[in-house]
């Protein structure tokens, strides 16, 4: 049969599914560090791409960020991750970490627009319901997925955090918006009773959106002080009460 395409093209295709084929039998341990290794070269070309000329500080950070996000992860995958594959959910997932990286990167270099920290920022926001919504779609719910997904937003809140309170736009106050997660951390082994399990709070979800909402709102170039420390205000005010509810309900479980 007449073909138009290079007599080796069906060769190339072939060579093509065979390397996919490979890849997918690797073993998720292999799965996950070649999913690390690309995500490590998506770092530094975003940031070189957004920043330009990188300096070797923000590269540092940014890059060494990743890397130790990914190593510890990588520890969790082999101990826990029971599924075959890791899958898109979790791939989203270390996508969303491509992007607090290089975040992370612009607390020491500053991105040639203004705007560019507010639009990665808002894709990563955007993205951060799609991993849960592919883990119940692909049947790789995962209690290591769960924690993934919320290390990344800790370590997204805190960076923005930083970056607003580095504006000089909005108070002190609101670094108090980043460090909610570990505050409970610490409190944890302080008081072990709040290691127990917390039941599903819709209430919650929305005062975790809310607030990564605001952190990224007030790094818009056009945002004025007064409304910035109003939100902010607001904000904290709300994940307060988020925080008190669920230590109350902890507190009643542990009698």
């Amino acid at each position: 049969m007449y073909s138009d395409k290079p007599p080796d093209a069906h060769q190339e295709g072939a060579r093509h599914r065979q390397v996919t084929a490979n890849l997918l039998r690797l073993r998720v341990p292999g799965q996950f560090l070649g999913l690390g290794m690309m995500g490590l070269m998506g770092v530094f070309l975003l940031l070189s791409a957004s920043s330009g000329e990188v300096s070797l500080l923000s590269a540092s950070f940014g890059l060494g960020l990743f890397a130790s996000a990914m190593g510890f992860a990588l520890i969790g995958v082999i101990r826990f991750y029971p599924h075959g594959s890791i899958g898109w959910c979790n791939t989203i997932t270390v996508f969303r970490l491509m992007l607090v990286s290089v975040i992370t990167a612009w607390l020491f270099q500053s991105p040639e627009g203004a705007w560019s920290i507010v639009a990665f920022a808002s894709v990563a926001f955007a993205m951060d319901g799609m991993d849960g919504w592919l883990a119940r779609r692909e049947g790789y719910i995962s209690d290591f997925g769960a924690r993934f997904d919320m290390e990344v937003d800790s370590v997204f809140a805190l960076m923005l955090a930083l970056l607003a309170f580095n504006s000089g736009v909005v108070g002190w106050f609101v670094l108090l918006l980043g460090v909610p997660r570990y505050m409970f951390f610490f409190a944890q082994i302080v008081c072990p009773w709040l290691n127990s399990d917390l039941p599903p709070r819709f209430s919650r979800k929305v005062v975790c959106v809310l607030q990564i909402a605001v952190l990224i709102l007030v790094l818009v170039p056009i945002m004025s002080t007064p409304v910035s420390n109003a939100l902010v205000l607001a904000v904290l005010c709300a994940v307060g009460w988020s925080f008190w509810h669920d230590v109350r309900w902890l507190r009643r479980a542990k009698r």
